[in-house]
């Protein structure tokens, strides 16, 4: 269902109008939509705020039975149950805070796992032995790590590209091993991190994800079980190139 027609039932939701069945659909949508969530809040204070400057008037009992008895209503809504609204208003409430709360966590963990990776990538070009196994031949960086690593993964040809392998090494991210796979683009050295993607180790992402940060350009994606972060000290553009190189050959 698309996000316009989910704008037309909240105002039934919000207005009381719909099913006990139509309720519970919407509430399981708004558990995994922040932003219909915090529509529906904004729609509920509004009601309130209308219903609190209504009681300036207060009508007198025999209107209120007069205009009862002529709508007549055939079946009452779940929104006419003062505990319904009153619990309705506190679970939206508590989901934008929840879904507030695991966005943060998501973001700060996956945050410091990409300062970790860059640190490592840093100390490695800083070192006068950055690499294990030194090749410009995607052939035998591969096979050096097979053995070494409990998975196996494809590296892209060059050819006709401006970057140049340099060479690999395993390395040990949070108590896991792993690849680095080093690469030269007109004297900037990228680090290709090539990770079991496993959930609390290997920052997460929705998607491709490219950022800023320190200085350097990164880029993150999970595929097949692996997680692949290219970090370097160039340009995003030149980071998201070798990072679509490797995700096709990682096709192949």
């Amino acid at each position: 269902m698309s996000h316009d027609i989910w704008q037309e039932w909240l105002d039934t939701y919000v207005d009381g109008s719909c099913t006990k069945e139509e309720f519970e659909g919407i509430e399981d949508h708004l558990r995994s939509c922040p932003s219909c969530a915090t529509d529906t809040l904004s729609r509920l204070q509004m009601k309130i705020a209308v219903r609190a400057a209504a009681v300036r008037y207060a009508p007198s009992a025999e209107f209120q039975r007069r205009v009862e008895k002529s709508v007549k209503v055939s079946h009452k809504t779940v929104w006419e149950i003062p505990e319904v609204r009153v619990a309705a208003l506190a679970a939206v409430v508590l989901l934008l805070v929840v879904l507030s709360f695991s966005w943060w966590h998501r973001y700060s963990t996956r945050a410091q796992a990409v300062s970790e990776l860059l640190d490592i990538h840093v100390a490695t070009t800083a070192s006068n032995n950055p690499v294990d196994v030194t090749s410009s031949d995607q052939h035998n960086v591969k096979p050096w790590f097979q053995g070494k690593l409990p998975y196996t993964f494809n590296l892209p040809d060059l050819q006709n590209s401006p970057f140049k392998l340099v060479g690999g090494r395993i390395v040990y991210f949070k108590h896991n091993p792993g690849a680095q796979v080093l690469y030269d683009l007109r004297k900037h050295q990228i680090s290709v991190f090539i990770l079991q993607d496993q959930p609390g180790v290997t920052p997460r992402g929705m998607g491709i994800s490219t950022e800023r940060e320190k200085g350097f350009s990164t880029e993150t994606w999970g595929e097949a079980g692996l997680r692949y972060v290219v970090i370097g000290d160039t340009a995003p553009t030149d980071i998201h190139s070798l990072s679509e190189l490797l995700r096709t050959a990682g096709n192949q």
